[in-house]
């Protein structure tokens, strides 16, 4: 299953990214909301100040305390 964004012009559907998918494929469309005339594309609005990024994540991230730690299974191939 894919979840593609697209543009219907009324006959024309534009997606809104590369779609690489070959053959054919059964489709389900759902109308999210109009466009309005003017709006920044989601690729725009994405575009953010990297001031605005810092720290988003706080509190959502954790790493193991052996996250650098050779692995058992790849040992052979590090030496």
């Amino acid at each position: 299953m894919y979840a593609v964004k697209a543009i219907y012009d009324g006959v024309n559907f534009k997606p809104r990214q590369p779609i690489s998918v070959i053959g054919k494929y059964e489709v389900a469309i759902t109308f999210l909301e109009p466009v309005k005339e003017g709006v920044i594309s989601d690729e725009q609005s994405k575009k953010r100040p990297l001031s605005e990024l810092r720290g988003f994540m706080k509190g959502n991230v954790w790493m193991a305390d052996d996250f650098n730690a050779p692995l058992e299974g790849m040992r052979e191939y590090m030496e």
